[in-house]
């Protein structure tokens, strides 16, 4: 994926970006540019490696103080989008330290064509008394700039520098959150969902209580709050489960729980039959598996998957069939021993099932 990826930042881009600046400045270097860019290296470098290396270039070829070259990339940026556009950003974060009001204002207007969420956040770390910028950008008419709001001080962001203080204490976070929990675009409230799920990761508290203020008052906080909880949903907490009415219910009965095998070469797949009657009142169900996989030092570590959620009715029966693949992947490697399927009903592990791979 990253070959691919770096490709983005091709011959042709740089040479379309090089002409885009010397369109906008007479300063600008175009043929030292393009020269220092695509050098020796240039094939051999990756993603983020080219990104910074045509940073640095840029700086090096447009010899003006760091105003004026804000003034040259706020008329160049708007003709690059997606993940190119970045640049522009990562340039601000570089060059901008000692310019943070100029910095800011650059990050907001380069976010509406690519994003700065990941620019953001240095100068933030510095300086935290910019969470009350975030809180203005939250009420920005441009939905790109109320995402950076959110998705720009997320304490646990991927890829990303990680928020210590909001690791810490998340408080000053929450007026944001608070803001755009009903944002009528879905590019934003989504961002809420993943800074509180960040956030329930070390303070899970504070989420679930506001879980309880929010649950019930529109269909978008509730979908907020669904993504916000998944990490402890899929831990089986309580008060998660019992937030979206997935109360423990002894009356469900497992009439079959089965792997169609028990011992699999690596690379294979078998399936999974689940067959579930609930025998009481009415009642919701979280439906999810589990599997323990066996890792190269002996231990074990679990995964687990969302099957379904159903609410049944009085003698209603489920039944459920997956296909279970046991294919390396680049974020899974399989190890040959003993493995453990669950099935968990509403957080609980009701039944297991070792198996082997080979």
């Amino acid at each position: 994926m990253a070959e691919l990826l770096k490709l983005m930042f091709s011959k042709h881009f740089v040479e379309n970006l090089a002409s885009e600046m010397a369109k906008n400045s007479k300063a600008f270097d175009q043929k030292r540019f393009i020269k220092e860019i695509l050098n020796t290296s240039w094939d051999a470098r990756e993603l983020k490696d080219r990104m910074h290396h045509i940073t640095h270039r840029l700086n090096d070829c447009l010899e003006l103080d760091f105003e004026k070259q804000l003034n040259v990339l706020d008329k160049v940026s708007p003709k690059f989008g997606g993940f190119t556009g970045m640049l522009f950003p990562n340039f601000v974060e570089h060059y901008g330290t000692n310019h943070e009001s100029l910095s800011m204002e650059a990050l907001r207007n380069y976010t509406q064509y690519s994003s700065s969420e990941y620019a953001v956040r240095p100068f933030l770390k510095r300086n935290p008394k910019l969470i009350e910028l975030f809180y203005d950008w939250s009420k920005d008419k441009n939905h790109h700039v109320r995402r950076l709001a959110s998705e720009g001080c997320r304490p646990l962001l991927p890829w990303g520098m990680k928020l210590e203080q909001y690791v810490m204490d998340p408080k000053p976070v929450l007026p944001i959150l608070e803001r755009l929990k009903n944002d009528p675009e879905d590019y934003v409230y989504r961002s809420v969902a993943n800074n509180l799920n960040d956030i329930s990761k070390h303070h899970p508290q504070l989420v679930l209580d506001l879980g309880a203020k929010w649950k019930g008052k529109t269909e978008t906080t509730d979908w907020v709050l669904k993504h916000a909880l998944r990490t402890l949903l899929k831990k089986g907490n309580t008060d998660a489960m019992k937030i979206f009415g997935f109360a423990p219910d002894e009356n469900l009965a497992i009439l079959e729980f089965s792997m169609q095998q028990q011992t699999i070469t690596i690379g294979d797949a078998t399936r999974m039959k689940i067959q579930v009657k609930n025998t009481g009142n009415e009642a919701k169900f979280r439906f999810e598996y589990a599997i323990s996989y066996l890792k190269n030092n002996g231990s074990h570590t679990d995964k687990v998957f969302h099957i379904s959620e159903k609410l049944m009715t009085h003698n209603q029966e489920e039944f459920f069939d997956k296909k279970l693949d046991f294919k390396d992947l680049s974020t899974r490697r399989h190890y040959p021993g003993k493995h453990i399927l669950s099935l968990k009903v509403n957080g609980v592990v009701v039944q297991q099932i070792d198996f082997m791979l080979k």
